[in-house]
C-alpha cells in the first residue's frame, strides 16, 4: 500500500518513461520508493546520496543531467543535504519530494502498461565524473537474472535474503533486496557503515535473522577475516549461509583464508560462492555451487602470454586463479579483442556475452552502446556484449584475470595491475588492509611521457617522512625483485586516497588522471628524475 500510495503520486505528475532519482539513507524506504517507480511506470535512477567529497557530488549532479531526472526522491531526513546539493550544483528541471510524508491516494493507482522490454531502471556505471552511462535494464533483464541467480544458488521460496552492500550498488538491488522479495522468504537490509565499522555485525545479522544467502566484494571478506576476533567467532553459527564473492576481482587468498577462518563457526567448505558478472549484464554471468572453491596454480610465464595453463610440479614462476564457475546468467565467448576471432578452452581474451541478461545499451549514448553491446566476432556472429575483462574458459569455467584496459604491456609482457598490488600489500606490513593503484603513464594518455609504471598506495600517516621514503624505495625493489618491472614512480597517500567504485573496484583510470594533473594528495612522492621533468612539461602544455 505504501508503495503504491508513492506511485499514484507519481502518475498524477509524470508520465511513464519519466526518470526518478532516489536518494536515500540505508532503510525501508528505498526500497518502497524504487516499488512505487516500478508501480507508476517511472524509470528508476538509484544512486548514492551526495557525499562530503567534490568528485562525489559532481559525479551524482553529471547522472542526473545524463538521465534527465524529474524527480528526486527522497525522506524527510535526508531532505536538507538533497536540497543543498541540488541548488549547489544547479539541477533544473526536477523537483524533490519526500515519500514518507504520507502524500498520495493508493485507491487512485493504475497499473501501468508494461512488457519485458519496459525499461525498469538505469544502472550508472562507475565511470569518470563527466562521463556517467547509465546501463537501461529492463522488466525482461530483471526477471531474467533474478530467475538464474536463484536457480544457479539453489535458493527456493524459504531463502532469507540479507546483507549489507548500499540498494543503490547492482549486487545490494539485483543480488540481494529483488530476488528476497520476489522469489524469497524475504531481504534484510544492515547500513554499509555498521559493517565497516564492525564486519561482525554483518555475520552476526546473518545468524541471527536465519538469513540463507548473502553477497559481498571480495574486500568485505577480507575484512572479516582481519578484523572479527576469535571471542566474536565463537558466538556464531553460520552453517545456514550461502555467501557470493564477486563485483570486484576474486582473490584465491581470500577465499582460502575466510573458507578456513569461519570453518570452526559452522561454514560449510562449499558456501562461498566465487561469481562473475557486471550491470551491463544485469548482474550474474557465472557462478556454481555445490563445490568448494576451485583454486588452480597457472603457470604465470604463460599468464604473460595469454595462455592459462595449469603449472607442473616445480614451474616457477605460478599464480593461483580461482574459478568464477560456469557461464549462468549469460552465454559466454572468449574472443582476441584485435582480432575479434574466437579463442579456444585455455586462451585468455576478452570476455563477450549474449543473451537473455544483456542489457538494451546506455541511456541515450548511441556511441558507447554501438561500442560495447553490438560487438560481432571475425566469422560474423554477434551481437555480443564486450566486457572489458580479460578471462579464459577452462574445464567448464570461467577465469578472471584483469581488466583489458588496465593491463600493463611491457616489453611483449602482459602484466596485470592487481597481481602487482596484492605483492606489494603481502610484502609491505604498512600496507596491509589498505589500497593501492598500479598503472602506466604515457603509453595511450595523450601525454608526451616514455611509458612507465607508477604505483600509488594508501598509508597510514603516523609513519614518518624518513620511513616513508624507505617504504617507498623498498616497494620499488618489490616489483622488480617479483615482477621484473621497474617503477618510475611511488605515491603514497593517506587511507581513502586511492579512489574506488561502490563496491570496492580501484578506479585506475582516475588514479591515472589525478596523478598525471599533479593532483594526487601525497604524503610521500618518490618519481623518478626523468619522469618528474617530463611531468612537468605536459602539465604546462595542458594547463594543469
Amino acid at each position: 500500500m505504501h508503495s503504491r500510495r508513492i506511485a499514484s503520486w507519481l502518475q498524477e505528475r509524470f508520465s511513464p518513461g519519466d526518470r526518478a532519482l532516489l536518494l536515500y539513507s540505508p532503510g525501508i524506504e528505498f526500497t518502497t520508493a524504487f516499488s512505487a517507480c516500478v508501480y507508476a511506470g517511472v524509470i528508476a535512477v538509484p544512486a548514492p546520496l551526495p557525499g562530503r567529497y567534490r568528485h562525489e557530488r559532481r559525479r551524482l549532479a553529471a547522472i542526473a543531467r545524463d538521465a534527465g531526472v524529474r524527480v528526486v526522491l527522497t525522506q524527510r531526513g535526508d531532505l536538507p543535504d538533497v536540497e543543498k546539493w541540488v541548488a549547489e550544483e544547479g539541477i533544473v528541471g526536477a523537483v524533490c519530494h519526500t515519500t514518507d510524508t504520507g502524500e498520495g491516494d493508493p485507491d487512485a493507482w493504475t497499473a501501468p502498461e508494461v512488457s519485458p522490454d519496459t525499461l525498469a531502471l538505469l544502472q550508472y556505471t562507475s565511470g569518470s565524473t563527466g562521463d556517467p552511462k547509465g546501463v537501461m535494464v529492463t522488466h525482461g533483464n530483471l526477471v531474467a537474472n533474478v530467475e538464474r541467480m536463484a536457480d544457479a544458488f539453489g535458493n527456493d521460496s524459504g531463502t532469507t535474503y540479507g546483507g549489507w552492500i548500499p540498494l543503490y550498488h547492482d549486487m545490494g538491488l539485483i543480488g540481494l533486496m529483488l530476488p528476497g522479495i520476489l522469489c524469497g522468504n524475504g531481504y534484510v537490509q544492515m547500513d554499509p557503515m555498521s559493517f565497516l565499522r564492525r564486519p561482525y555485525h554483518w555475520l552476526r545479522m546473518l545468524d541471527a535473522c536465519g538469513i540463507g544467502f548473502t553477497a559481498a566484494p571480495d574486500f568485505g571478506y577480507e575484512m572479516c577475516v582481519r578484523r572479527v576476533t576469535d571471542e566474536q567467532l565463537a558466538a556464531l553459527d553460520l552453517s545456514r549461509v550461502r555467501f557470493a564473492d564477486g563485483s570486484e576481482p576474486v582473490r584465491a587468498d581470500v577465499v582460502t583464508a575466510f573458507t578456513e577462518r569461519f570453518a570452526t563457526a559452522g561454514l560449510r567448505p562449499d558456501a562461498l560462492i566465487p561469481v562473475y558478472g557486471l550491470a551491463e549484464a544485469t548482474l550474474m554471468a557465472s557462478g556454481t555451487t555445490g563445490r568448494p572453491p576451485l583454486l588452480t596454480t597457472v603457470d604465470a610465464t604463460a599468464l604473460e602470454n595469454r595462455v592459462l595453463k595449469p603449472a607442473t610440479t616445480g614451474t616457477e614462476p605460478s599464480r593461483v586463479l580461482i574459478g568464477c564457475g560456469a557461464p549462468t546468467g549469460s552465454d559466454v565467448l572468449i574472443v582476441d579483442p584485435g582480432t575479434g576471432e574466437a579463442q579456444p578452452d585455455g586462451r585468455i581474451g576478452e570476455i563477450w556475452l549474449s543473451g537473455p541478461c544483456v542489457t538494451a545499451g546506455y541511456w541515450e549514448n548511441e556511441h558507447a552502446t554501438d561500442a560495447t553491446f553490438r560487438a560481432h566476432t571475425d566469422d560474423g556472429r554477434g551481437p555480443f556484449l564486450r566486457t572489458g575483462d580479460l578471462g579464459a574458459l577452462f574445464d567448464g569455467d570461467l577465469y578472471i584475470t584483469g581488466r583489458s584496459k588496465d593491463v600493463l604491456v611491457l616489453h611483449g609482457r602482459n602484466l596485470h595491475p592487481s597481481d602487482l598490488e596484492y605483492e606489494l600489500r603481502s610484502q609491505h606490513e604498512e600496507l596491509e588492509g589498505l589500497h593501492g593503484a598500479v598503472f602506466m603513464v604515457g603509453d595511450d594518455d595523450g601525454a608526451d611521457i616514455a611509458p612507465a609504471v607508477v604505483a600509488v598506495h594508501e598509508i597510514r600517516a603516523h609513519w614518518g617522512a624518513e620511513r616513508l621514503g624507505q617504504i617507498a624505495v623498498d616497494m620499488k625493489q618489490t616489483v622488480a625483485r617479483e615482477f621484473g618491472v621497474p617503477v618510475a614512480a611511488v605515491a603514497l597517500v593517506r587511507p581513502g586516497g586511492v579512489r574506488r567504485t561502490t563496491s570496492g573496484k580501484v578506479q585506475r583510470a582516475a588514479m591515472r588522471a589525478l596523478y598525471l594533473a599533479g593532483e594526487l594528495d601525497t604524503l610521500h612522492l618518490g618519481e623518478d628524475q626523468l619522469l618528474t621533468a617530463a611531468l612537468a612539461a605536459h602539465r604546462r602544455v595542458t594547463g594543469r
